[in-house]
């Protein structure tokens, strides 16, 4: 029964994400959301009491999705330089890819719930990103640095640069350029000086 229940959540939110990219959270309704997920409606409100509270519930679907895809390319490399274009690359691609769910994110998790919320979504994808930081300088692959900190700061800039060049239209160099110049900044920022 719970595998079911679990179907059904996933259903929701895959045609929430759907129906949402394509009319905008204004013109999205939970008709067309509940058609789309071949679901009842009444089925929406046991996992849902509204409309915006699919937000927390997206960010953290597309969160899982993007930090999935980043973990599963970045699988066997020990090269922090390599997981680091992975990184890059995949939230670039993620950003493209669902630019329109992302701002819709940021805007409701920003007028309806906390930047705790926030924290709560990210908590895994940092602290696998402090394990990656801590094995690197270990190995000496970049200088020591406050494994939290950067974890956090580094996905922050990543994100950000993905969504000013794909969301704010800033395309003062190319996706490669864009894509080259933030890992050339880590690297000179982290590497070690011989």
């Amino acid at each position: 029964m719970e595998k079911a229940r679990n179907e059904k959540y996933e259903r929701i939110l895959k045609a929430a994400i759907d129906v949402i990219s394509e009319k905008g959270m204004e013109k999205a309704s939970i008709s067309d959301i509940v058609k789309k997920a071949d679901v009842a409606q009444g089925t929406f409100y046991l996992y849902f009491r509204s409309k915006n509270a699919l937000i927390p519930a997206i960010a953290e679907n597309l969160l899982t999705y993007s930090f999935g895809k980043i973990k599963k390319r970045s699988h066997g490399k020990d090269d922090f330089w390599d997981i680091l274009l992975v990184m890059i690359d995949q939230t670039f691609q993620t950003t493209k890819q669902y630019k329109d769910v992302i701002v819709l994110c940021y805007a409701g998790l920003a007028f309806e719930y906390s930047m705790e919320t926030w924290e709560t979504i990210y908590t895994p994808y940092y602290r696998w990103f402090e394990g990656i930081l801590a094995k690197a300088a270990e190995t000496k692959q970049i200088i020591p640095v406050n494994v939290k900190w950067h974890a956090t700061m580094m996905i922050n800039l990543m994100e950000n640069e993905a969504e000013r060049f794909y969301i704010a239209n800033d395309t003062g160099s190319t996706l490669e350029g864009a894509k080259l110049e933030l890992f050339h900044f880590f690297k000179r920022s982290l590497a070690l000086r011989i």
